[in-house]
């Protein structure tokens, strides 16, 4: 049976996916219309970055289903390693 995230991987090279990941820390920032979501995941050190249009349930402490790109964001001048969600899923 496949599944969304099956299928998203069929389609995108770049993309990968990780399941049962401990989230260690979730902010949410308003940007403009949008909030930005940030999650740290435990025995990662590179921030988990996505957008939604509303607030979102607290994450932290609870196991996540991620699928999501590796990128690169400049921020005062340094480049800094990012991942950008395209979906979480609670696990």
């Amino acid at each position: 049976m496949n599944t969304d995230s099956d299928e998203l991987l069929k389609k995108h090279s770049n993309l990968i996916h990780s399941e049962d990941l401990t989230v260690e820390s979730h902010t949410q920032r308003e940007q403009g219309e949008w909030f930005l979501q940030t999650l740290m995941i435990k025995g990662y050190d590179v921030p988990f970055k996505y957008r939604r249009n509303k607030k979102f349930k607290n994450l932290t402490c609870h196991k996540v289903n991620l699928t999501y790109y590796p990128r690169e964001e400049s921020v005062a001048g340094f480049k800094i390693e990012t991942m950008q969600v395209v979906r979480i899923r609670r696990a």
